[in-house]
């Protein structure tokens, strides 16, 4: 009996002390932001948001002219749950990691059929299917953490994507209302 309430008591143990060993939150954590045209699911992006902490981002964090994951930690990847177009170019359903070339100017968005990477370190330029060139915008005030969200349009949805004192806006139209 005593055995018996022993190994209880360790297991009741043990789970306490599993419980408390949760890890710390993720400086940059993931985020997921969802796309819809008139209730029904276009888009959806999963991303890192790394915070801004007083740094320069574009320029120095992230050079000019470099391939950049468009957030932080795994590579940015976004889900098309169904045919779009993107600046003329048919894209079919399916999951794409998202890349960024930031300039002062204007940003490229590339579309890249290599899924699971960590950063950009592995990025194969020839595994791209899209690349769209941005101006860039400067927002009302400072974005403190990157970030990304879609905007209702009258064809379809713009994807937004801000961090410091950039902005672009990715337009992504719906076969249905491309005819």
């Amino acid at each position: 009996m005593k055995k018996t309430l022993i190994i209880i008591l360790l297991g009741i143990l043990s789970q306490l002390t599993y419980s408390q060993n949760f890890p710390a939150l993720d400086s940059s954590p993931a985020d997921i932001a969802i796309g819809k045209k008139d209730k029904i699911t276009i888009a959806k992006v999963v991303y890192g948001r790394p915070q801004k902490k007083g740094r320069v981002i574009f320029g120095e964090l992230e050079p000019y002219g470099k391939v950049w994951r468009t957030g932080a930690n795994e590579a940015t990847e976004i889900k098309f749950y169904k045919d779009v177009i993107i600046n003329g170019k048919t894209i079919k359903a399916g999951t794409y990691s998202l890349f960024t070339i930031p300039e002062k100017e204007k940003w490229t968005i590339i579309l890249n059929t290599e899924l699971d990477q960590w950063g950009a370190y592995s990025y194969k330029k020839e595994k791209d299917i899209a690349r769209i060139e941005l101006k860039t915008i400067k927002p009302e005030n400072p974005i403190e953490a990157f970030s990304m969200m879609f905007q209702d349009a009258n064809n379809g949805i713009i994807l937004a994507m801000g961090w410091d004192d950039v902005m672009v806006q990715l337009p992504i139209t719906t076969q249905s209302k491309a005819k």
